[in-house]
């Protein structure tokens, strides 16, 4: 195994024997749902930088699958919202957090009367060759692991990830990215890497490896603060503030123009006809905002009309837009 992912082991198998809330810092709260309790030991195991449960992205059929799967937080959320025998599979390669996962599982069953043991399938196996069938999953999820591969590896479980998602399905990343290139002196710190505090690289990166391993809609649901790696202690030129970023990809075909991108851009139409159509399949009502693509935000400013506002990117989509 290569060294940075033996790091990234050791870590975590330590992380599970007695639990670490400093390994990560998760910079939004997790989703509270009627009819849950979360016992406390999965909240102080919740090693990510956001989350990716969004309930509306919890697929009719079809199974949910978690990689990495922590102290089974996300898990038990996910099977909150499935209600399925089978509906949601956790996947992780250290064998010590399988065992806590699945201890606090337990746990959580006598708490959740609806929890049957057959609600969440906990497997060994590795994000970079998935112990599951092509096209057999609805919504693939990961909190705060990309970051910590290098490219190589990274490019190979996107790979993995759109081959188990059915068509349509959709991935849920929540990881750290960064204003600029991370030095190499960092980078190259197999632990600053595993404690997803060096694996970070710019946004604009992240959403084009997304987009190269085929992922056609891509949406940019959430970014904020996540740390501060300063200058005195980790020997830079100047402070570096990395951000978490929450994005979903569905493997939808990328269109011949180019993928869809949406990172919260609007266009309003404030004209003096009821509606602008813009000969692209875009039909804006007067005084309605109506969320844009990137694509579609740029084609729209390309029109050059005084009565048409587009915003700049507000890096927070909730859906409703148009491509």
């Amino acid at each position: 195994m290569l060294p940075y992912l033996e790091a990234t082991k050791s870590l975590y198998a330590a992380a599970a024997a007695a639990p670490d809330d400093q390994l990560c810092c998760v910079s939004s709260p997790p989703w509270r749902m009627p009819d849950l309790v979360i016992p406390d030991i999965l909240f102080a195991m919740n090693y990510g930088c956001g989350t990716t449960v969004h309930p509306r992205d919890v697929p009719d059929s079809g199974a949910v699958l978690y990689i990495g799967v922590g102290g089974g937080l996300e898990l038990l959320q996910f099977a909150s919202l499935a209600r399925r025998p089978g509906g949601v599979i956790g996947v992780d390669s250290v064998p010590e957090m399988i065992a806590a996962c699945e201890r606090n599982l337990a746990l959580a069953r006598t708490v959740n009367p609806w929890l049957t043991e057959d609600a969440i399938d906990v497997r060994q196996g590795d994000a970079l060759a998935l112990p599951v069938a092509d096209g057999a999953i609805g919504l693939v999820a990961q909190n705060c692991l990309f970051n910590i591969f290098r490219e190589a590896e990274l490019d190979r479980a996107l790979a993995e990830v759109f081959r188990v998602l059915r068509p349509g399905g959709a991935l849920s990343l929540s990881d750290p990215v960064t204003p600029r290139p991370i030095p190499a002196h960092l980078r190259d710190d197999d632990r600053l890497r595993a404690q997803c505090l060096s694996g970070a690289i710019p946004l604009g990166a992240y959403l084009a490896r997304l987009v190269r391993a085929g992922f056609g809609t891509i949406e940019v649901r959430a970014r904020r603060p996540y740390r501060l790696l300063d200058r005195a202690r980790y020997g830079l030129d100047a402070h570096l503030l990395l951000e978490s970023v929450e994005v979903v990809a569905y493997k939808h075909p990328i269109p011949t123009d180019g993928p869809c991108i949406f990172t919260g851009r609007t266009a309003i139409y404030f004209g003096d006809t009821p509606t602008l159509d813009d000969g692209k399949g875009h039909l804006l009502r007067r005084d309605v905002p109506l969320p844009v693509c990137d694509k579609t935000a740029a084609a729209l400013l390309r029109l050059g009309r005084p009565d048409l506002l587009v915003t700049d990117s507000t890096w927070h989509y909730d859906g409703g837009g148009c491509c």
